[in-house]
């Protein structure tokens, strides 16, 4: 659904801008409220509200009694809002997501199919120099056709 890597900035108002192939792509799908979140590798996770209930439901599945569902839940819905874009599609990241993911003014706006990322512009260069050496090596562990 959401495809690409998109660099952007914040403007003086705190609002970023969705990129228009992913507004066109909202458009055709009807998507009107997207949520955003704790990510992990230090980014933000985008879903539409559709996609964001089915990831919901797979989270609330798991057990309480165990700590790690414990911890992971209660960051990652803890961080959690819900979002409408404005008529230019922008929409304002609070500031506490803006610090875990270390976002001050540039950003690149990731498609991960299901998802959109929002990543702090330097961590996103470093994750990409530290990760696209092993690319091949991963494909190779985890594709199987």
């Amino acid at each position: 659904m959401f495809y690409g890597e998109y660099v952007h900035s914040i403007d003086r108002k705190g609002r970023l801008i969705i990129p228009a192939k992913f507004r066109e792509v909202a458009k055709t799908n009807f998507v009107e409220k997207f949520f955003i979140t704790r990510g992990l590798d230090k980014c933000l996770f985008m879903f539409s509200e559709e996609e964001w209930r089915s990831t919901e439901q797979k989270f609330k599945a798991m057990s309480f009694t165990k700590q790690e569902a414990r911890t992971f839940n209660r960051l990652y819905f803890s961080g959690a809002v819900d979002i409408i874009l404005d008529r230019q599609g922008r929409f304002i990241i609070p500031q506490y997501l803006k610090d875990f993911a270390g976002i001050k003014r540039d950003v690149i706006i990731v498609g991960v199919s299901n998802r959109i990322e929002i990543w702090s512009k330097e961590t996103w260069e470093e994750f990409y120099k530290k990760s696209r050496d092993s690319f091949e090596e991963i494909a190779e562990k985890i594709i199987e056709l």
